[in-house]
């Protein structure tokens, strides 16, 4: 029914009236009976029902009004009434399978049915039967086609809409299954992983208060790893909200707001923690990054941690870290590349982390596309943010992050683009 359902769509009724004419004209000129040319008044009605099958072509019910008025006035005044026949039966036809109300249908129907029967009146009975069975081609054919054509269609459009429905209902099941699996989260997060985090917390500052007489180097990385401990808990108090109402905030999970002003100093102290890690880090940030929103800014930073890391982790501690950040035009133009020339920690497994995955999660969110592959003896990772219509807002399940709570996590568990993931 593929190519049956194109010709008698309802857009293209035009062509097929015109068909219908060329088809007319073929007939007046090639096939009327030997010998026998077309008068000069079945031209004229044959012209006449051409042009106004062209002029009302959506318009089916008058179309078939002024197609059965021409053929009441040929019937009695030509032998060979077949174009008037055929327009008329085609009216009913475009009536069939595009009037509003079968009611119309049917009357259309029986006005046609009457005018052909015009023709017998008065005639032997046997002759009334043969126009009667005639009725059967004129107007049973096209009526039981059009109802036909009129009844797949209802029923295509019928499916179409279970389909709509049940992809609606489909997705509705999907997104009350995230949201159960993120109150899971949610749920281990807090019970679990923030209790853990805040033990440990809690007796690195104790020890630290308690063993007084530490050299300063071991002091210093006492007070890291509490203040670094501080500022995971508050991010698993943000991400722990966020999961348990994300229409709270705007875009991803992971975004959560940071201060303007706070990220060229997030920024410096992400790279100082790099290089206290042995890595040799030249950075190019434009100054223009402290103007970037509150979205944004944070998907610099994070993104920036977590190249570094990885560096650090794939490329090893010796290696040389090129980090640039610019703004053009509003975008951010964001790129972390190394030599690759470093020693790799034994300790450091061969993949099967998220690294890259949330990195390019991160970026698609904001309408960006992540890039990360070997370039050289090193590998490079780059994406460019687009400009930002409106800026986001910080809603109170996220409230803005200051330079402390930002400090870069040197513990950062991911896989970084030194070991592709799998998908």
């Amino acid at each position: 029914m593929g190519w049956v359902g194109r010709l008698f769509d309802t857009r293209d009724t035009l062509a097929r009236m015109l068909l219908l004419d060329l088809s007319g004209v073929g007939y007046l000129v090639f096939g009327t009976q030997a010998g026998r040319s077309p008068t000069a008044l079945q031209w004229f009605l044959a012209t006449v029902a051409f042009a106004v099958a062209l002029v009302l072509h959506r318009r089916p019910l008058a179309n078939l009004l002024v197609q059965a008025a021409l053929l009441a006035v040929a019937v009695p005044v030509l032998d060979d009434t077949t174009i008037n026949q055929v327009g008329a039966s085609w009216a009913l036809l475009e009536v069939a399978m595009r009037a509003p109300r079968p009611r119309t249908i049917w009357l259309a129907a029986g006005l046609l049915v009457t005018v052909d029967l015009t023709d017998s009146i008065g005639d032997p009975f046997g002759r009334v039967l043969a126009g009667a069975f005639g009725l059967l081609v004129e107007v049973g054919v096209p009526l039981l086609l059009g109802l036909v054509i009129r009844t797949t269609r209802e029923v295509t459009r019928q499916a179409e809409q279970r389909a709509a429905e049940e992809q609606r209902r489909r997705e509705s099941e999907s997104r009350a299954a995230r949201a159960d699996e993120r109150t899971a989260i949610a749920r281990e997060l807090h019970d679990v992983v923030a209790h853990h985090v805040a033990s440990m917390v809690l007796r690195v500052g104790v020890a630290r208060h308690v063993l007084t007489d530490l050299p300063p180097q071991v002091g210093a990385v006492f007070d890291d790893v509490h203040g670094t401990g501080t500022a995971a808990l508050a991010d698993l108090r943000r991400l722990v909200a966020v999961l348990r109402d994300p229409d709270g905030v705007r875009g991803d999970a992971a975004l959560t707001a940071i201060e303007p002003a706070a990220l060229p100093a997030a920024l410096g102290a992400a790279i100082d923690r790099a290089r206290q890690a042995g890595v040799t880090v030249e950075a190019d940030i434009d100054p223009a990054v402290g103007s970037l929103d509150a979205v944004r800014g944070l998907a610099v930073l994070r993104l920036t941690q977590e190249a570094l890391t990885n560096v650090a982790k794939h490329a090893g501690t010796s290696a040389l870290a090129r980090l640039s950040v610019a703004v053009v035009d509003g975008a951010v133009r964001w790129e972390v590349s190394d030599n690759g020339r470093g020693r790799v920690p034994a300790a450091v497994p061969a993949g099967g982390g998220h690294g890259v995955t949330g990195m390019r999660e991160r970026v698609d969110v904001l309408g960006g596309h992540l890039e990360a592959g070997p370039t050289g003896e090193g590998w490079r990772v780059r994406t460019l943010l687009p400009a930002a219509v409106t800026a986001p807002t910080a809603s109170p399940l996220s409230p803005a992050v200051t330079p402390a709570a930002l400090t870069p996590r040197a513990g950062e568990t991911s896989a970084g683009p030194h070991a592709p993931e799998p998908a």
